[in-house]
């Protein structure tokens, strides 16, 4: 781990440089320990794909301090140790068809693929949630097979539709929201990925795994979705 101060009151814990399943559990154990505190010097804390951010009481904590008490908690040892919890899969249905996939023929086009292909090659993977962020709900997922990852747009959409499945280089993301973005779109779910309801706001949480589930387009109709 290595820590680096942020602003007065805050502090970043780094536990590598790219994005990957074991650096992404590294900071899921870490961050389920530092929350098991229930520290109400600890103000906030925000995990994401390999740091946590925590801002802290400087009446109770200065970052020396607050560095100290984490390190004598979590050590190296502990983030190396495997878990042995049930894995939680989140299946969600996907209408992967060019009217709601804005940028699928592109896609085929630029890998030599032809839509069916990459519509399976994105589909038969099972995807870590790496870090929730940007909008409520928001599920980073990866990795994306490198056949078909591809790079933002130039120029961002300014309006995303709410359930959008996109790609950005090597992760993918379900829009929670309508919302700007440069994602490129290859489809659309019905299901809401932003629940009021749920404490995490989302049924995707950091450490869980996502499988995509194509489905035709009587069906996404027949679930509410909207082309």
């Amino acid at each position: 781990m290595q820590f680096k101060v942020a602003s007065v009151d805050s502090l970043i814990i780094y536990f590598g440089n790219e994005i990957s399943q074991d650096i992404s559990l590294k900071v899921r154990k870490a961050f389920k320990k530092i929350s098991t505190f229930k520290d109400e010097g600890l103000i906030e804390i925000i995990p994401s794909y390999n740091s946590i951010f925590i801002t802290y009481d400087i009446f109770k904590y200065d970052f020396i301090t607050l560095k100290e008490k984490i390190n004598s908690s979590i050590t190296l040892d502990f983030l190396e140790e495997k878990e042995v919890n049930e894995e939680k899969i989140v299946t969600i249905d996907i209408y992967y068809g060019i009217e709601v996939g804005f940028d699928l023929e592109r896609i085929s086009n630029k890998t030599n693929l032809c839509v069916d292909e990459v519509i399976s090659i994105h589909s038969n993977k099972l995807y870590d949630v790496y870090a929730i962020g940007f909008l409520p709900g928001f599920a980073y997922l990866g990795n994306v097979d490198k056949k078909i990852a591809m790079p933002r747009l130039s120029s961002p959409r300014k309006i995303i539709p709410k359930g959008s499945l996109a790609i950005a280089d090597i992760q993918t993301a379900v829009y929670p929201q309508n919302s700007p973005g440069g994602w490129n779109i290859i489809g659309k779910t019905a299901l809401d990925l932003f629940d009021k309801k749920l404490a995490s706001l989302s049924p995707l949480t950091v450490g869980c795994k996502v499988k995509f589930n194509p489905i035709i387009k009587k069906e996404f109709l027949k679930q509410g979705g909207i082309l």
